[in-house]
C-alpha cells in the first residue's frame, strides 16, 4: 500500500469508529448525511498536487500523520490563559471551545434579543435538529473536497446561530477556539453554521490560538445563510501553533440585497489551507472578503476563494495581502465566475505579495469567468519586495535599517487592518503584527 493510500485507511478507521459511537444518538437524517460525507471522502481521497487546486500545496505531511478525533474533554485551560485572547474594550457573547468542545464554564453568553439563538452546535443537534436540517452540510455541498467531506463526517461541536427576521445582535459573537497541548497529534473537527433570515444583522469573530506547543490537525468549516437584507460580518484569526496544520473553509450563499463581510488573517501555522465560496444568489447582493497573511519559517498559507455571482446587480470585493519571509510560501488563488444571467456585475479582485527573503516565494492566479456583457469585473496580482527608494529615503532620515524596513511593512499589512471595522479586533491584530516584525534579518541581505 503507498503511503497516500495508507494514510487515507487511517482516517477512513477514524471515521468507522466515529460512527459506531454515533450511530444511536443521532437522528436519520444527520446519520445519512454523515455517511455520505464519509463514502465522499472514500471517494475523493486526499488531493495530491496533481490536482490543479492544490498544485502549490502538498499535504501529505497531515496524511502520513493519521491524526486521530480528539476526545471530547474541555479541560486544560483556565480563565488566566485565556484572558489574554479576549479584545481590550470589546463587549460581546464569548464561547470558548477547548480541544474542539464546548466549555460552558469558561463562556460568557449575555442577554440575547428575542429570536436571537446562539448555542453549542452538539446541544443544537440533540435539541432542534430539524432548524439545522435544511442548512447543515447544504451550503458546503458536494463541491467541496475531501477535508470538508471529512469535516461533515465527524463534526461533534462548534457554533449555532439563527437569527430570526429583523433581529439585530448589537455586540459582537466571539469563538475562542483553544488547543492544548494534550491535543497534540490530534484532529480537531470544529462545525460553525450561522443563519440569518431577512433583516437581521451579527458580528461573529471566529478565532483560533494555541496554549503552548502542539502538533496537531485543525479541519474546520463554517456554513452562513444570509437571507435578503440581512447583514453577517464575519472574522476568521487564526494564531496556532507554529507546528499544527490548518484547513478552513467558509462557505456562503447569500439572498436578495444581503451583504456578507469576511476578513481573514493568519499569523500562524505550518501549514494552512483557506477556502472561501460564496454564492450570491440572488439579485444585489454583496460580498467583501479581506485577507492578511504573515508567514515565516517554512510555514505555508494557501488561500483559494471563489465567488459566484449567479443574479444580476452583484458586487464582489476582494483584498488579500501577504509578507512573506525566511523560506515561506505563499498560494493565492482568486476565482470569480460572473453566470449568464447576472448582468450588471461589479467584481474586483487584487492580491499583492510583499516578499523579505530572497527564499520566500508566492505564487498567484487570479481568475475571471464572465458569461455576461454588461459588466465590470477586474483583477491584479503582484509579488515584489521592499521599495529600495523608500528604504533609501527612510535611512537618509537617520532611520536605522531594520526600523525602515518594519516600518514600511507595516504600512503595507495595515492596509487590510484599516478595513476592520471593530476597533478592538483592529488594534489588537495592529500590536501583533508590529510583533511578528521584530527580530529579523538585516536590511543588507535584501539587497
Amino acid at each position: 500500500m503507498n503511503p497516500v493510500n495508507e494514510g487515507k485507511a487511517a482516517y477512513l478507521d477514524t471515521l468507522a469508529a466515529f460512527a459506531r459511537q454515533t450511530e444511536t444518538r443521532e437522528v436519520l437524517w444527520l446519520r445519512a448525511l454523515r455517511r455520505e460525507a464519509a463514502a465522499r471522502f472514500d471517494q475523493l481521497g486526499f488531493p495530491t498536487t496533481r490536482n490543479e487546486e492544490w498544485k502549490y500545496t502538498d499535504v501529505a505531511p497531515i496524511v502520513r500523520a493519521g491524526f486521530t478525533s480528539a476526545a471530547r474533554d474541555p479541560a486544560g485551560a483556565d480563565g488566566a490563559q485565556l484572558s489574554r485572547y479576549w479584545f481590550e474594550n470589546l463587549p460581546g457573547h464569548k464561547l470558548v471551545f477547548v480541544n474542539g468542545c464546548f466549555s460552558a464554564e469558561r463562556s460568557r453568553l449575555g442577554a440575547l434579543p428575542k429570536g436571537a439563538t446562539v448555542a453549542s452546535l452538539a446541544e443544537a443537534l440533540i435539541r432542534q435538529p430539524q432548524a439545522l436540517e435544511i442548512y447543515f452540510g447544504r451550503i458546503a455541498g458536494e463541491s467541496a473536497h475531501a477535508f470538508t467531506a471529512l469535516n461533515t463526517a465527524l463534526a461533534a461541536d462548534g457554533v449555532y446561530i439563527h437569527l430570526a427576521p429583523g433581529v439585530q445582535v448589537e455586540q459582537p459573537i466571539h469563538l475562542l477556539y483553544v488547543v492544548t497541548p494534550a491535543a497534540g497529534s490530534k484532529m480537531l473537527t470544529p462545525r460553525n453554521l450561522i443563519v440569518a433570515e431577512e433583516g437581521s444583522r451579527a458580528a461573529v469573530i471566529e478565532h483560533y490560538v494555541t496554549l503552548g506547543a502542539a502538533a496537531y490537525f485543525t479541519n474546520a468549516l463554517t456554513e452562513v445563510a444570509v437571507g435578503p437584507n440581512a447583514a453577517v460580518e464575519h472574522y476568521r484569526l487564526q494564531e496556532e501553533a507554529g507546528d499544527a496544520y490548518h484547513v478552513g473553509g467558509l462557505h456562503a450563499r447569500l439572498g436578495r440585497d444581503s451583504r456578507l463581510t469576511a476578513h481573514a488573517v493568519d499569523l500562524g501555522g505550518r501549514l494552512v489551507r483557506n477556502d472561501v465560496r460564496a454564492a450570491l444568489e440572488a439579485e444585489g447582493a454583496e460580498c467583501t472578503l479581506n485577507g492578511l497573511y504573515v508567514v515565516g519559517g517554512r510555514g505555508h498559507v494557501d488561500n483559494h476563494t471563489h465567488i459566484d455571482h449567479v443574479k444580476p446587480r452583484g458586487t464582489s470585493r476582494e483584498f488579500y495581502k501577504g509578507v512573506l519571509d525566511g523560506r515561506a510560501r505563499a498560494v493565492f488563488r482568486g476565482r470569480i465566475v460572473v453566470h449568464p444571467d447576472a448582468q450588471h456585475t461589479d467584481a474586483r479582485q487584487v492580491n499583492n505579495n510583499l516578499l523579505l527573503s530572497r527564499d520566500a516565494e508566492a505564487d498567484s492566479q487570479p481568475q475571471l469567468e464572465i458569461y455576461a456583457d454588461d459588466v465590470k469585473c477586474a483583477h491584479g496580482a503582484t509579488v515584489g519586495n521592499l521599495d529600495e527608494d523608500a528604504l533609501f529615503y527612510l535611512r537618509s532620515r537617520a532611520i536605522e535599517a531594520s526600523q525602515a524596513r518594519d516600518l514600511l511593512t507595516y504600512a503595507f499589512a495595515r492596509d487590510v487592518l484599516a478595513r476592520i471595522a471593530l476597533a478592538p479586533v483592529r488594534e489588537r491584530l495592529e500590536r501583533r503584527l508590529i510583533e511578528s516584525l521584530m527580530h529579523r534579518a538585516p536590511v543588507e541581505e535584501l539587497l
